[in-house]
């Protein structure tokens, strides 16, 4: 369950900034609703990076280079391909002022996209918030198989290669419990949060095009069987 508080009236890049800092983000109701309002879970999901799983189906999805991965290149586009309806959610949560929001936090090297790209189209992909040592996932979408999948691949090895300390995923899912997704309260969030905003992680430490191969050398290593 997560506290809700009462809509945000006025909301800046910075204040956002500082939400997420202290464990707070906002959401909309819908597309169409102008208004935002915030949230703090009392259960807050992550995936732990040195506890990141794949299964070995997915391993050589992603060695395999079937995509073409970018960091960064199409910012609104992968905002739009999240907003878009998909099977098993109609509405979307993010509005005129999300967008606005977070494409000032992306214009401030605060917001990042890892794209799968195939024959020149967008696919697939995942954007999120960088602050220090920590990244909090947003949102993913997919239109070709394993798009997004590989696309989390591609950004766990990243945070890992740049020494980030969390990966905040807001919620757990069944689809993110796979990849090795867990719950913790927000008291414990709160203190890796901020031992996590101590450090100041690279999201460039890899170069903005790396292979599969190159990718999955920098994932804990997996333990026998299959997972996601």
């Amino acid at each position: 369950m997560a506290d809700r508080t009462s809509s945000v009236p006025t909301l800046t890049a910075d204040i956002l900034l500082k939400a997420y800092a202290v464990g707070m983000f906002p959401m909309a109701e819908s597309a169409d609703d102008p208004n935002l309002f915030w949230i703090e879970p009392e259960w807050r999901g992550i995936i732990p990076l040195d506890g990141f799983r794949i299964s070995r189906r997915l391993a050589r999805t992603v060695r395999k280079d079937g995509f073409e991965m970018r960091i960064d290149s199409d910012f609104h586009g992968v905002v739009d391909g999240c907003a878009a309806p998909a099977p098993g959610r109609e509405k979307t949560w993010i509005n005129a002022t999300i967008r606005k929001l977070y494409g000032e936090l992306f214009r401030r090297g605060h917001c990042h996209t890892v794209e799968s790209w195939k024959d020149g189209q967008l696919v697939g992909g995942l954007y999120g918030v960088s602050i220090g040592g920590a990244f909090f996932g947003e949102s993913m979408f997919s239109t070709v198989t394993d798009a997004s999948k590989v696309a989390l691949v591609h950004l766990v090895a990243r945070l890992r290669a740049g020494g980030y300390r969390l990966l905040d995923t807001q919620f757990v899912t069944d689809h993110l419990a796979h990849f090795g997704t867990i719950e913790i309260p927000k008291r414990i969030y709160g203190q890796r949060l901020a031992a996590a905003l101590t450090l100041q992680g690279d999201f460039g430490a890899l170069p903005s095009s790396v292979t599969g191969a190159e990718a999955l050398r920098w994932l804990p290593e997996q333990e026998p069987g299959e997972q996601a």
